[in-house]
């Protein structure tokens, strides 16, 4: 058994204590904070738009939107069926077609980014993640119609896409707890991101100024990246000797003059398919769980009507999403309390999940939206719990040199499933809404 093998085999806090211990340098509790915040900030940043974009599915598909999309909007509007023979009052089409949109290009982007991605610069790629993420907000505000409304969401979808493998893939040249922090950051984003659509929305502002008031994310995006975040260079010792070499690449723009040097340049394609074969066991239950929940999220929401509630249709349709990211907020900020190494249980408890939200559709069993309530926060937790454990145990099981490329292939996970559940949503919508 090699060295690294053996190092590889023990927790965070077990290679703390092998660490040799090496005098602190002044400045280096600061610097230590900063790329945590910083991390946890471009998580928020990074996952806002994507968000905010499925909260506003409803809005973005119902076709009796007024005409100034930026006018005043009374709060609570007399709710107007869609669909006169459908109890599930439906749009014309499924806020899946908005799950597809602001999915299909990221799971593409992933397909596609071990074959090159790694070659390009890490800040030109936070640039344009910026760039795609502000002009995502102001196409939809802006947009009558519906395709190109489905345009600015394709743009959040890249912004998103391209942020995440980026972000992920950098979190190799840090301290292995950045990755909580990142999980954390993008569970802030569900929630933030939902809440804040719902709230704006409740107390009279337009869809379309809501979503103007949000250019503010993608300004602190780029500023955190640039401005707060520390290159790996600046960080006194670094917990696996392997990554004192590897972090000398210039990460970020002006910070240093050294040889650009790659991790993943090295690797050779019998490396990176053992290294694919070995997330496996990773990749297919986070899959799954995805495949469950979005499901759910962008198949049943919608059709997951109560009648008999104060809250109308859209507006119940704002609180499913936000009390979902209020769960997923709360479990992937759970990595110090609750630590799963099993991920296929969460898969199957979420399939539980479908299953039961299904039956309801269907037969319309439950009393109160209340219970539906529960159950979709209960819905996040599972998510959430498996999205952080999974990058976890990808961070501390994979070798120092593999890190970045696991990194940045296990997050085709999430979105392959996220893509299946919309592509299945979709007919699932026409034939419920076409048969009741």
């Amino acid at each position: 058994m090699t060295p690294t093998d053996t190092w590889q085999q023990h927790s965070d806090s077990e290679r703390e204590e092998l660490l040799p211990s090496k005098p602190r340098q002044p400045g280096a509790q600061s610097v230590h904070w900063r790329n945590l915040v910083g991390f946890w900030l471009l998580g928020l940043c990074n996952n806002f738009s994507y968000v905010v974009m499925l909260s506003a599915a409803h809005d973005i598909l119902s076709h009796d939107r007024a005409a100034d999309n930026h006018s005043h909007v009374d709060p609570d509007p007399t709710p107007t069926p869609h669909n006169s023979t459908s109890r599930y009052d439906c749009n014309p089409v499924s806020t899946a077609a908005v799950l597809l949109a602001d999915i299909l290009p990221t799971f593409i982007i992933k397909l596609l980014a071990p074959l090159g991605l790694h070659l390009l610069p890490y800040s030109p790629r936070v640039i344009l993640c910026g760039a795609c993420a502000a002009g995502s907000f102001l196409l939809v505000a802006f947009s009558q119609e519906v395709m190109t409304s489905l345009s600015g969401v394709v743009l959040t979808s890249i912004s998103s896409g391209l942020g995440e493998i980026t972000f992920l893939a950098l979190t190799a040249f840090y301290p292995s707890e950045v990755v909580s922090w990142w999980s954390s950051g993008t569970g802030g984003a569900g929630l933030l991101g939902a809440l804040s659509y719902l709230s704006l929305t409740l107390i009279g502002l337009s869809p379309g100024n809501t979503l103007i008031s949000m250019l503010g994310i993608p300004v602190l995006l780029l500023a955190t990246y640039f401005l707060l975040l520390k290159s790996p260079d600046s960080l006194p010792s670094q917990r696996d000797g392997a990554l004192e070499t590897s972090a000398q690449q210039p990460l970020l723009a002006g910070e240093s003059s050294k040889p650009h040097h790659n991790l993943n340049l090295s690797l050779s394609f019998s490396d990176r398919w053992n290294v694919f074969k070995g997330l496996l066991k990773y990749i297919v239950p986070l899959a799954l769980v995805y495949f469950a929940e979005y499901f759910i999220n962008q198949g049943l929401f919608e059709l997951l009507f109560f009648r008999n509630t104060s809250v109308n249709h859209a507006q119940q349709y704002r609180w499913y999403q936000m009390l979902y990211q209020a769960g997923v907020f709360v479990s992937r900020s759970s990595l110090h309390c609750c630590h799963f190494r099993f991920i296929w249980i969460l898969a199957v408890l979420q399939f539980l999940n479908l299953g039961f939200l299904m039956a309801e559709v269907w037969f319309s069993f439950l009393p109160s939206i209340y219970i539906v309530f529960l159950i979709i926060l209960y819905e996040g937790l599972l998510g959430g719990a498996a999205y952080v454990n999974t990058f976890h145990n990808v961070a501390v099981e994979t070798q120092a040199e593999h890190r970045e490329f696991a990194m940045a292939t296990a997050c085709i996970a999430d979105t392959l499933g996220i893509s299946l559940s919309g592509a299945l949503a979709l007919p699932l919508h026409d034939f419920l809404c076409q048969s009741h």
